[in-house]
């Protein structure tokens, strides 16, 4: 049993440690896109990524506290929140692209980009800040 918990949480650990490539990955991406098409075909392909990851964090933490006996400590709970944050902010940016973004329009881009930024830059403080919780 101990083996597994140990396994759990170093799948974990990698899953994090992908999320944040992903989303470090998704703000140069977005810095670097200059035409809103091209950057919305490319978002398609990275979004199910990032979902995936989301998704795969929220089973292996299930999973370990499961292992745990379900004991909601403050730091499970905090990853709980960060987990439902994330999925938030990132349909959030999804559907602000896909909705709300007219291509048409001058300055569309920009003006989606300043939200997506302010998105990953949310995703990737909370990521990083409980990280170096659970790791002090």
């Amino acid at each position: 049993m101990e083996a597994m918990y140990k396994m759990g949480i170093e799948i974990h650990y990698v899953g994090v440690i992908m999320l944040m490539g992903v989303v470090g990955f998704n703000i140069v991406m977005l810095a670097l896109s200059k035409h809103i098409i091209r950057y919305s075909k490319r978002m398609r392909v990275v979004m199910p990524i990032s979902g995936s990851l989301i998704a795969m964090l929220i089973l292996t933490g299930a999973i370990m506290m499961a292992a745990k006996h379900l004991h909601f400590t403050l730091p499970n709970i905090a990853m709980i929140v960060v987990g439902i944050v994330m999925i938030i902010l990132e349909a959030k940016r999804y559907k602000t692209l896909k909705r709300r973004t007219d291509i048409t329009q001058e300055g569309a881009f920009a003006e989606y980009k300043k939200k997506a930024f302010r998105f990953l830059g949310i995703e990737m403080a909370m990521l990083v800040l409980i990280s170096v919780w659970m790791l002090a």
